[in-house]
């Protein structure tokens, strides 16, 4: 039995206790006069408010009620507790009848006056109900999402120092630089152009932890600039082709997480090529998903799932901003390629 489950039964069994020992109190206080049965009926009235409490509280989590917009919460939780109160008055009534409880109240009403007197009666503590199952639930989910902006957080700025430690280590500075310093005599524009690709890409890995999404047109000139420092190195051992709706571009997407995915092509397969290879960029509308894929020429190995730069950190990210609504895959699609995948809910510009 799960923790949850056995708080909700705690509260159950405390709350109908309570219900009795309250009424106890009162009619050893103020009764005027003893009530045949007083015992065996509110024993049986606790029972059955458990049962219909309990099955009510089956029927909210079928509809999917606390999963609802605030406003459609208030009213179903209402319709529901009028519905339960029937469900109560209807099932109090029978086992009455049945166990011959309250003999007088069936000689001076009818069954039905009788139902709608023992439902009204407890609709009231079926709402109160409602109202404390609804709470606990709003502080409990407010809780989880304070606790998951506090992850986000730290996890934006781990990803933001890990993004830095990639690109200023000096590996990644040695390649740039003696790539720059071979074209400042050969082609000093091109040298210049490298240094602001060079700068863009540190910038914009300084400033990650500023913003939760950005959109895909500003990561893809990001990947870009990248993608033309590696080019330096690589020269013709390195092809890049782009499949881009210009639709997507408006779209948010994490900062620098399409640049880790072309980073991690870079690093996994083409540099383990020896005639390298090709990198393709797609991005698209896929039903009611944007999908992004980078394909890179290569062979995944199996532990490289879990060891590629910023893999863990992708689906982490992706799980904290978007819950189940986006996923990410990286695969083999064939003996030739891999592919790494990303579904995120489409943005209404």
């Amino acid at each position: 039995m799960s923790k949850r489950v056995k708080t909700y039964w705690l509260f159950q069994i405390c709350g109908w206790s309570a219900y009795c020992i309250i009424y106890a109190f009162f009619y050893f206080t103020i009764r005027t006069k003893p009530q045949p049965n007083f015992f065996p009926v509110l024993l049986v009235d606790a029972l059955t408010g458990l049962t219909v409490t309990h099955l009510m509280r089956l029927t909210m989590k079928r509809v999917g009620i606390m999963k609802m917009a605030l406003q459609w919460q208030i009213f179903y939780m209402f319709v529901t507790t009028v519905i339960f109160s029937c469900i109560y008055g209807i099932v109090s009534i029978v086992t009455d009848k049945a166990l011959q409880f309250n003999i007088e109240s069936f000689k001076k009403y009818s069954f039905v006056n009788n139902t709608i007197r023992v439902a009204f009666g407890a609709f009231l503590f079926l709402l109160i109900w409602n109202f404390i199952y609804f709470f606990y639930h709003y502080i409990r989910r407010s809780r989880r999402e304070q606790l998951d902006r506090i992850r986000l957080e730290s996890l934006v700025k781990e990803m933001e120092l890990n993004t830095i430690k990639a690109h200023i280590n000096p590996h990644f500075i040695f390649n740039a630089l003696n790539s720059i310093r071979a074209l400042v005599d050969e082609n000093p524009q091109r040298a210049r152009t490298a240094i602001t690709e060079l700068s863009n890409i540190l910038r914009s890995s300084m400033s990650a932890e500023k913003v939760t999404t950005t959109t895909l047109e500003k990561e893809l000139n990001i990947v870009k600039d990248y993608l033309a420092l590696e080019y330096i190195r690589f020269e013709d051992r390195l092809s890049v082709k782009y499949d881009i709706d210009e639709d997507t571009l408006d779209q948010q997407i994490p900062p620098m997480m399409l640049q880790t995915l072309v980073e991690n092509a870079i690093k996994h397969g083409i540099s383990k090529e020896v005639n390298g290879g090709e990198i393709i960029i797609i991005s698209d509308f896929k039903q009611d998903v944007h999908e992004i894929a980078v394909r890179n020429t290569g062979q995944l190995i199996s532990n490289e799932n879990s060891e590629g730069f910023g893999i863990s950190s992708t689906h982490n990210r992706l799980k904290l901003l978007f819950g189940k609504q986006a996923t990410f895959t990286i695969n083999n699609m064939n003996d030739k390629w891999v592919e790494a995948k990303l579904l995120l809910p489409v943005n209404i510009i």
